[in-house]
């Protein structure tokens, strides 16, 4: 059984009227159980060269509703550059350059839904997105 940590902190001293700091760390475990997550797709970056959607992650590929865990990082510099993040037609959010997420995805693969993990680079200019699925 793999052990995998994941650790969160945040800290300022002008966002609220006083210092923030937070930690949160937890260990990552499969579903409804304590077995540690013990798969990977391997970390590996993807870079774009237009503007379309990519399907990073098929939702067939992986068990239905486990606790998998997806891990992108946007590895430009120029602020402007974004990657669209959408589950399941979706849209989850934006990651600016620089900015990371770890978010915990199902892959539901119940019929007639899309819950494939996708992302949509903001321009065609070339965008390099690093990468990693933790799974059961």
């Amino acid at each position: 059984m793999a052990t995998t940590t994941a650790q969160l902190i945040l800290t300022s001293t002008d966002l609220l009227s006083d210092s923030l700091s937070l930690s949160a760390i937890a260990t990552l475990t499969g579903a409804s159980n304590l077995t540690g997550l013990s798969n990977t797709g391997g970390l590996a970056r993807k870079t774009t060269t237009n503007a379309s959607q990519y399907t990073l992650f098929a939702a067939a590929s992986y068990t239905d509703d486990k606790a998998h865990k997806v891990y992108l990082k946007n590895m430009e510099t120029d602020a402007g550059l974004y990657f669209l993040i959408s589950v399941g037609g979706n849209e989850v959010g934006r990651i600016y350059a620089g900015d990371w997420a770890f978010i915990p995805w199902s892959a539901d693969t119940t019929p007639d839904t899309d819950v494939d993990f996708k992302i949509t680079p903001s321009t065609s200019a070339s965008h390099t997105l690093e990468y990693m699925i933790i799974h059961e």
